[in-house]
């Protein structure tokens, strides 16, 4: 099983990117394509794995599965949404826990109030500080190696980005690796939170989100260490897909597709194909 520490991969003024997996089609994709790190976006996996908005509607069993099959396959490092961690505190130690052992490097858990919302959606509720506070610190006491805890803070759109920022000062006392303010919604706000902390600070790029899509160059100036882009796999893949299908709806045919396919045997090998046709030759009836 995949264990690779992102310890080793963060590095004081250096922005590292992660894409956004949410199923092992993309996964496959990603995780051959060198990035330092990938992000199991749970917006992206509960829409892939159940059909459903991510509203808090998937459970821990659901969640810790995709994480055990992505993280076992990978050979990167995976951050994996944890979302409130289903429960209370004992259910947050169970979590971690299960995380870890299913091989996640990382594990995002957020202060929303369950039922939790997409952090760019409108809606948000944000639990009081200490409750989190024990959260992170019950976190850190369940996990056993060095997969790091990344405290996502949703107070900036309903309580503003001072409370924001003093609950990542909190949640950085209380112990987590990795500071996460969601939907700052300014570039001033950005640049504020990043040069905030000494802790490593996660930014949540959202084609189309609360936040500005800003340059690499410009994040890492501003002093961010992740920029992960949990949206740019499953908005590119559906829109290739809506067109795609509209096609042979409308023709009965994918001649003259509008998107560009992959090639069949190329993207066969990728999927592991290859060794399957070997095991076959090696196992032939003579």
């Amino acid at each position: 099983m995949n264990r690779k520490s992102l310890k080793n991969v963060l590095k004081k003024g250096r922005l590292i990117a992660a894409p956004g997996v949410y199923d092992m089609v993309s996964l496959r994709i990603a995780d051959r394509m060198g990035f330092e790190s990938l992000y199991m976006t749970g917006y992206g996996t509960v829409a892939s794995h159940l059909g459903l908005p991510d509203a808090g509607l998937a459970t821990y069993s659901d969640m810790v599965d995709r994480v055990r099959a992505m993280c076992t396959m990978a050979k990167t490092p995976v951050i994996c949404d944890g979302d409130t961690g289903y429960g209370g505190l004992l259910n947050v130690a169970h979590t971690v826990a299960g995380y870890e052992a299913a091989g996640a490097a990382g594990i995002q858990l957020e202060d929303q109030e369950f039922p939790k919302k997409c952090g760019h959606t409108p809606g948000r509720r944000v639990i009081p500080m200490a409750d989190m506070v024990r959260k992170i610190r019950v976190a850190k006491e369940a996990r056993s190696g060095d997969m790091l805890i990344v405290a996502r803070t949703d107070a900036r759109t309903t309580l503003g980005l001072d409370e924001a920022l003093r609950r990542a000062d909190a949640y950085a006392q209380a112990g987590a690796d990795v500071l996460f303010v969601e939907s700052p919604e300014t570039e001033a706000e950005m640049a504020k939170i990043a040069s905030t902390f000494d802790l490593p600070m996660l930014i949540n790029v959202v084609e189309g989100g609360r936040t500005p899509v800003l340059p690499p160059a410009v994040l890492e100036q501003m002093g961010f260490a992740i920029a992960i882009y949990p949206a740019a796999g499953f908005l590119s893949a559906g829109y290739a897909m809506e067109k795609a299908y509209g096609q042979v709806l409308a023709t009965r045919s994918s001649i003259g597709s509008p998107v560009p396919m992959a090639d069949f045997m190329a993207f066969s090998k990728m999927m592991g194909f290859e060794a399957v046709w070997d095991f076959d030759k090696r196992h032939a009836e003579d």
